[in-house]
Parts: structure tokens; sequence; C-alpha cells
């Protein structure tokens, strides 16, 4: 296992912002060059495995709920409840399960998320984090944010999107989030929206990642962790992707 100063990467924004598709994306990206990753989907409202493989793919589903219900979480708890998927022995994914939400387990504390991120921060050598958008309620996401190396904050160039990420900012003010540690990333950018567009509703941003119609089918259709299409329409948004990776984790 490799030892960086980024191995957690908590990948939040707005409601349909892409950070599902955006962790997916960098989790394939990271495993196809040989690098263990687990995924952590934070989202028990609409968990959103079936978005990543289909089930056929799917080893054994087992339930985040399962590892926060325990008093103690350690490594071998860990590696009982994670999802392996066929054809990648490089990653695991830690979520719920369809037909779950938050009530199927007993509530779990500040503690039992912190201690999920530190014992996977030995098991693999980078965590990638899909919060879910609403911190209010959402231990584990907060948790995450606070204790990750760095944070890629999602939006869209919509204006609901920036109500949204406006309402939540002066969450992510407190000094716990560490604001020099969060990377501004403008997703699914389409042609109509122009370079003096994005910076007029968003302002300035480290990554800007482009629409393609293709990742979106894979989105879908529940494919996400298959490898991104090789075409020429896909060729801007691989790049970036894995300007991002390779940033982030100085691959």
């Amino acid at each position: 296992m490799v030892m960086r100063n980024n191995q957690v990467l908590a990948v939040w924004g707005s409601p349909s912002s892409g950070k599902t598709l955006v962790s997916a994306k960098l989790a394939n990206y990271i495993t196809g060059k040989g690098y263990d990753v687990a995924l952590v989907l934070c989202d028990m409202d609409a968990p959103p495995l079936h978005l990543l493989v289909p089930l056929n793919r799917i080893e054994e589903q087992k339930s985040l709920g399962s590892i926060l219900a325990a008093v103690k979480i350690n490594k071998n708890l860990i590696l009982q409840n994670s999802i392996t998927v066929k054809k990648n022995d490089h990653i695991s994914i830690i979520g719920m399960l369809k037909g779950e939400n938050k009530f199927t387990y007993p509530n779990y504390t500040q503690i039992q998320a912190s201690e999920l991120i530190s014992e996977l921060r030995e098991i693999v050598d980078f965590v990638i984090v899909d919060c879910s958008s609403h911190l209010s309620d959402d231990i584990l996401s907060t948790v995450a944010l606070i204790e990750s190396d760095c944070v890629l904050r999602l939006i869209n160039c919509d204006l609901k999107s920036v109500s949204y990420l406006s309402s939540q900012l002066p969450l992510l003010a407190d000094s716990k989030f560490k604001a020099d540690k969060q990377l501004k990333v403008a997703n699914d950018v389409k042609s109509i929206h122009s370079n003096e567009n994005i910076e007029q509703v968003i302002g300035g941003v480290t990554f800007t990642i482009p629409h393609s119609d293709l990742v979106e089918k894979q989105y879908l259709s529940g494919e996400l962790l298959l490898d991104t299409p090789t075409k020429r329409e896909t060729k801007e948004f691989r790049q970036v992707i894995e300007d991002i990776a390779e940033e982030v984790f100085d691959l």
C-alpha cells in the first residue's frame, strides 16, 4: 500500500451534481492503474449501488449499515461487509443496499464514522467517499468532509445548484472543514455553457468536467464502474477525470 498526502478524497456537491458519477469514474481510473480503492457510498435515502455495476457483477451484497451498527469498527468487520465486484479485484464498495434506508439499522455516531475512515486508510491505497448533499443530517458525509485529505466540491451550472451551494457554504465555512483543501469543480458542462457563463454563475473553478452523452448512458444503465468508452466524444471527459486523479492522488 502506498502512503500519500492525499489518500482520502471526499466528493460533495449539490443534489444531482454528479457526485456518484465522478466518484465512480475516479475509482475506475485508479483501480485500472493497479491501486486498491474503497468507494464509500454515503447516501442512505437513495442508495446508489445500482448505478455502478449490473447486479450480476456484484459477488456478494453486503451493507454499510452492518458496519456502522457495530460498537467498535475494525479491519475484519469492514472486509466482511465490503461489496466486491467481478473482474475488478482492486475495488471494494461500501454502501447501503437497494431497499435499505437510514432507519433500517440502529443510529450510529461520529465515533463509528471516524473509525470507518481511519480503518480504511490502513486497508486500501485510496479512499473515495461519495458524500450525500445534506450535511445537516448525514454524520458519515460530515465526518468524511472533515477527515478527508482533499474535497471535490461539485456544482452544476444552473441557478438551483448555485442556490443550494450558497445555502450550505456557511456550514462549510467552519474551520474544521479546512477550506484550503476544497477544490471547486464545474460538472456536466454543456456546449451552451460558455466560460464567461461558468465564471458568472459559479466563479473560478479548478476543474471543468464536460457533459458526455455516452457517460450519461452508462449512468442511466447502471454501468458507471465500467470503462468509459474510448470514443472521440468522451476524450475530453476522460482526460479531465485523469487530470483530477493525477493531481489529487499524485499518481
